[in-house]
């Protein structure tokens, strides 16, 4: 089991590896832990140092040298209940609502309308406000809201709506070869690469459409490709992902070769990964 406590910064934050606390492995840490009976001490700290960066407009910072919310409230939003308290859960999804990518907007609607273009814009989660949409944060915005709508979220129909766009954003992107990269699926008039990690976070946001008779064809041309990957994957960050996004749609795996965890995000995500309950998915 490893020792978080003496990885744990002075602030109450984890490192991606050393150096100063991040919001990133700070969450995910708090999540690996939450897969057993914690630390009580060192879960408390943790938890406090996300408090410390909540942003006013209701986000959290990625860590506190930055005055901005971005894509990261979507990991807070998906903590433990004694992790984060129902209002600051509540502003944080909140404040997931109003972020589209930026591909969403009127302006570039109106532009692709009177190019002659088709207006279809699903809409995704950006890094951050204002840029485009991406796979990772589209991903964990689904995450967040699937989590918030099991919980009886007041506006459930309001959530359902943006997962289902998320889901239409994620699909419109699936590579040629079935996997997921970061961002477009084609680049420069070819078909891009898919990589390991990306393609397991998008599986496991897309793990509600498992029995989808409608998505089934895509869903296993997306496994097909998730097992690839991690027959070839030497990554510990994509190896987890990968066994995640399977286990998601009900495929227990294991890697061709044991990982080496070089980081704090490794050794978190790969204890997400060998947990027997998913609090990713609970």
């Amino acid at each position: 089991m490893t020792d978080w406590k003496t990885r744990q910064n002075g602030d109450g934050g984890w490192a991606y590896s050393r150096g100063c606390s991040w919001t990133e492995p700070t969450a995910f840490v708090l999540l690996a832990q939450a897969t057993m009976t914690p630390d009580r001490e060192s879960f408390v700290k943790g938890a406090r140092f996300l408090k410390s960066i909540a942003r006013p407009d209701g986000g959290f910072s990625p860590q506190p040298g930055v005055e901005e919310s971005t894509w990261v409230t979507a990991l807070v939003a998906l903590l433990p209940e004694d992790a984060v308290n129902e209002q600051q859960r509540r502003q944080a999804i909140d404040w997931l609502k109003t972020r589209t990518g930026r591909e969403s907007g009127w302006y570039y609607k109106l532009k692709v309308r009177l190019g002659g273009g088709k207006d279809e814009f699903p809409e995704g989660w950006p890094w951050f406000p204002g840029a485009a949409a991406w796979v990772i944060p589209t991903s964990l915005g689904i995450l967040a809201f699937e989590r918030a709508i099991r919980r009886n979220h007041p506006e459930a129909d309001v959530l359902r709506q943006r997962v289902l766009e998320g889901r239409r954003f994620l699909l419109a992107r699936m590579c040629a070869d079935g996997g997921w990269n970061h961002g477009s699926n084609r680049a420069l008039g070819r078909d891009g690469d898919s990589y390991p990690e990306t393609t397991g976070i998008a599986m496991l946001a897309l793990g509600g459409l498992k029995n989808s008779k409608e998505a089934g064809a895509q869903l296993e041309r997306a496994k097909a490709a998730a097992r690839k990957h991690l027959g070839e994957c030497r990554a510990a960050e994509g190896i987890a992902w990968l066994r995640m996004g399977l286990a998601a749609h009900g495929e227990q795996t294991q890697p061709a070769v044991e990982p080496v965890c070089r980081t704090n995000m490794d050794q978190a995500l790969i204890t997400l990964a060998s947990a027997a309950r998913n609090p990713l998915l609970a």
